[in-house]
């Protein structure tokens, strides 16, 4: 009987095969590639976000991955500080396992208390005397007070006094009649309880005429002795929410209108202040400086924003410079964002805003105006200070 032989396995591989799973694969990377860099590429607010992805990364700080790295390389062991180098990674891990850190107590209790969130804050730079117990914060005015267009009554107005700045020297530097700095104001009714007659709620101190904007009008007057043009808008943001029922919150998406035409009407611009005043008592506001009470200063920064690391250095280099001069009158430098807050306040039109808060609602405009003053003698320093570095620079590369 004859034996049959079975047929192998035949495997017939085609070329086209292989060139269609291999177009297949380049197409699918390029899309990938697409998609990842349009994401990326948004502005900020319309980026796909997640906050808990956000939350998990901000657990691990760059002091734990360098700790972790130096338990590899002990060499690195050297650039930490003494007694550092089990701490760094033992606080993080405690952190990250209980959501209790050990150098900040509001984690403690933070969590369990309704609205904390609203209070839950970063200090960047501490200033005298500051901490999270009394960080600069927003209060929105009650509903009723947002929609009242009536004013109260104003008391104590004879007693309105601007400090004598002495005589006025001609400017050894001016920027030629340029306007250079934009003065605004986004919650431009903030008022102060000793010149409203019968008001004692701090949430009810807003006025259409006696105002914040008195310290926008100062600061202009005091950058103009010191050779700095600049511009003050005066629009009614308050009076512009009642008109289109708009609430609170919106104010600053308000006085970004402002803003944009400012810098699309004027290409010298090179800073933009946005002046507050905060809602703490009068001991968290003030401090004596040789014989004269000076309302304090803030500086906050939206932590939402592309320029927040620019924003942030400004604002710790001006803290800075007004410690060394006036010291005490700075409160530090604060970052806002996330729920409850706005967490951009325009900051994301330029690397050179700001938003400052001065004084609180108990102070007084002579109190105020001595720190317009003294914050006004300090960015003037500094402004003439970096133009004098751009023109050295500018003179090296031109050789």
């Amino acid at each position: 009987m004859k034996r049959r032989n079975s047929p192998g396995i035949i495997t017939a591989i085609h070329g086209s095969t292989i060139i269609k799973s291999f177009l297949g694969i380049l197409a699918l990377l390029l899309f990938v590639f697409s998609v990842s860099g349009v994401m990326t590429s948004l502005r900020p607010e319309y980026r796909i976000s997640s906050d808990s992805v956000h939350t998990v990364a901000n657990q691990f700080s760059g002091k734990m991955l360098f700790s972790m790295l130096a338990n590899e390389n002990h060499y690195f062991f050297n650039a930490l500080p003494e007694g550092k180098q089990e701490s760094v990674i033992t606080n993080q891990l405690i952190k990250i396992s209980t959501n209790i850190s050990m150098e900040d107590p509001r984690s403690l209790l933070g969590r369990e208390l309704p609205g904390f969130s609203i209070f839950d804050n970063e200090i960047l730079v501490a200033g005298e005397g500051t901490n999270y117990t009394n960080m600069p914060y927003e209060s929105s005015p009650p509903v009723d007070v947002l929609n009242e267009e009536r004013d109260a009554s104003l008391q104590n107005l004879d007693e309105i006094e601007e400090p004598e700045k002495g005589v006025a020297n001609q400017p050894n530097q001016t920027t030629n009649g340029r306007k250079v700095v934009e003065i605004y104001h986004s919650h431009n009714r903030e008022s102060y309880l000793p010149y409203l007659k019968g008001v004692t709620n701090p949430n009810l101190a807003y006025h259409s005429k006696i105002n914040i904007t008195k310290l926008g009008a100062r600061m202009v007057e005091d950058l103009a002795d010191n050779g700095i043009g600049s511009s003050l808008d005066n629009t009614d943001i308050m009076g512009n929410l009642n008109n289109k029922g708009l609430n609170y919150n919106k104010s600053y998406q308000e006085s970004r209108k402002s803003v944009q035409t400012a810098l699309a009407t004027n290409k010298d611009l090179e800073y933009m202040i946005d002046i507050h005043r905060d809602s703490k008592r009068k001991k968290h506001t003030t401090i004596n400086i040789n014989g004269k009470d000076y309302a304090k200063i803030a500086f906050v920064i939206g932590g939402n924003n592309p320029n927040f690391e620019k924003n942030a250095a400004l604002a710790n280099k001006l803290h800075k410079a007004l410690e060394k001069k006036y010291p005490g009158i700075s409160r530090g430098v604060m970052k806002q964002g996330g729920a409850g807050h706005n967490g951009v306040y325009n900051q994301d039109l330029s690397g050179n805003a700001m938003l400052i808060e001065i004084g609180g609602v108990d102070n007084t405009f002579e109190e105020m105006y001595l720190t317009v003053d003294a914050f006004t003698d300090v960015f003037s320093e500094f402004y003439w200070d970096a133009k004098a570095v751009d023109k050295t620079t500018g003179d090296s590369e031109a050789k």
